[in-house]
């Protein structure tokens, strides 16, 4: 879990340094009065959504399967616990 949130950041990142790049070049509008900031943030957000859901679908789902897994274990040691205190 802690590879892909990695990753995730890493794909924000870049698009936050794209964005902010466009938006100081020009490129892209930039946003009304001093929330310039703000813009540049959101706006780096739904471009690295989409890009994280298909590029990070591998990683996501062996991270899915390790928390399943987790769960599973949890739930037999407390049906262990249950049946030992009865």
């Amino acid at each position: 879990m802690l590879r892909y949130t990695l990753m995730r950041l890493g794909i924000f990142v870049g698009c936050f340094a794209v964005v902010w790049g466009g938006v100081y070049a020009g490129v892209l509008p930039s946003a009304v009065g001093d929330s310039n900031g703000i813009w540049i943030i959101l706006l780096a957000l739904v471009v690295s959504a989409p890009i994280s859901f298909v590029v990070l679908r591998g990683v996501r789902d062996r991270a899915s399967e390790q928390i399943i897994e987790r769960m599973d274990r949890a739930k037999v040691n407390l049906e262990l616990n249950r049946a030992q205190e009865d």
